[in-house]
């Protein structure tokens, strides 16, 4: 009786253990733990790819928590994700992406960060004051957006197959192959004419460079002169100063000499030379006035002999011009001041000569008077008085005369 009883009692442990056991491998398949070692965020996305329930989530490739809840809705997919160890810390600027992989196309959701984080706190995600604005904490949500998935490859296979078998696509690839010939025979004919213009470049650059080695030949010679100039300058520096100090000196007696001159000039404006050609002028314009009147009164013969002595009051006169243009020729020697007494004496040379013809006509008359007078009957004799003029200044002056004559009456 009592071993029936151990063996019942025996049966009864055996099946509670075995129904223990069997709850607690559905509990650890559920992920159910005793004490919350994990966070929860919701996922929005517009598409899900496959999801499914128990799918890993990712975190920069490291499994970081599974796929809890599948919730679909009218306008999105909400999807709960729970996230182990509860310790970790991920950053709030994270775009979930659901992505697939591997030969069986196994769909996972990725979180990839978009930034990093520079300052970490010190909370944690399931702490009441945790820092949303840094960390995902307990219960936040995300919008996610499709990755790369199967479907999306198909998609975009079947795009591309058929923007292949358009024939308008056909033609533009045609187009394209065609211009691309003919852009590479255009760049064919260029390069040739690269290489030539290469070639011409290549024999400019011989020339220039010929020119720049004689432009560095003849900077060399220059170099070398420029040494000898300043070798020169050197040995004959001396024989350089002593010269410039000559040439100093013979400024400053070429000064001394301007201001004598100056001196000379001054006083022959201002001494007795200058009365003298003063004197002289006035005298040459009496002298012309008288000849003048000489000349007026060359019609009648009795006035020969006043010409005559008219004639020797000249002569004085160019006498004593001759002797004021040596004195002017001792005093200065101005080219400019001699070439005006030339022309005086010039002009008192033709002034002699005019006399000297004068003379002539003077004889003339004396030798046709007493002619004239045996034909004329004298009637009443008449008295004429000639005046001669005066001798010029600085001259010895002849007196006045008077030459009386007779005049017939007709």
């Amino acid at each position: 009786m009592r071993s029936r009883t151990i063996r019942e009692g025996s049966v009864g442990l055996l099946i509670l253990l075995g129904l223990g056991l069997f709850a607690g491998v559905a509990l650890w398949v559920q992920g159910l733990s005793l004490g919350r070692r994990s966070f929860t965020i919701y996922i929005e996305f517009a598409n899900i790819v496959g999801l499914q329930v128990g799918a890993p989530v990712r975190y920069r490739g490291v499994e970081v928590g599974k796929i809890a809840v599948i919730d679909p809705q009218p306008n999105k997919v909400v999807v709960k994700a729970e996230i182990a160890p509860a310790d970790i810390v991920i950053p709030r600027d994270v775009v979930p992406q659901v992505n697939q992989s591997g030969l069986i196309s196994q769909t996972a959701i990725e979180l990839a960060p978009i930034r990093k984080i520079t300052t970490v706190g010190k909370t944690k995600p399931l702490d009441r004051n945790c820092e949303k604005n840094l960390i995902l904490c307990d219960r936040a949500r995300l919008t996610g957006e499709p990755g790369v998935s199967v479907d999306e490859l198909v998609r975009a296979s079947v795009q591309f197959a058929n923007a292949y078998s358009d024939p308008k696509f056909f033609a533009n690839v045609n187009a394209v192959v065609k211009n691309t010939s003919e852009a590479a025979t255009e760049i064919a004919k260029l390069s040739r004419e690269f290489n030539l213009l290469t070639q011409n470049a290549r024999q400019e650059l011989k020339t220039f460079s010929a020119s720049a080695q004689a432009i560095t030949n003849t900077a060399n010679r220059l170099g070398l002169t420029a040494d000898q100039v300043n070798s020169l300058l050197t040995a004959n520096r001396s024989t350089l100063v002593s010269t410039l100090d000559n040439l100093g000196q013979t400024s400053t007696q070429l000064r001394s000499s301007v201001g004598t001159l100056s001196s000379v000039l001054k006083r022959v404006d201002q001494g007795e030379l200058l009365q003298n050609l003063e004197t002289l002028s006035d005298n040459a314009a009496k002298a012309s006035a008288n000849l003048k009147t000489a000349s007026d009164a060359l019609s009648s013969p009795a006035n020969l002999l006043v010409l005559q002595q008219t004639l020797d009051s000249a002569r004085a006169t160019f006498q004593n011009a001759q002797k004021i243009t040596a004195d002017l020729d001792e005093l200065t020697g101005d080219p400019t001041f001699r070439n005006n007494l030339r022309n005086l004496v010039n002009g008192l040379s033709g002034l002699v000569s005019s006399t000297q013809q004068l003379q002539q006509q003077t004889q003339t008359a004396q030798i046709l008077a007493p002619i004239a007078a045996s034909l004329n009957s004298p009637t009443s004799p008449e008295q004429i008085v000639i005046p001669i003029p005066p001798a010029a200044s600085g001259m010895q002056a002849s007196p006045q005369e008077e030459v009386r004559g007779e005049r017939s009456e007709e």
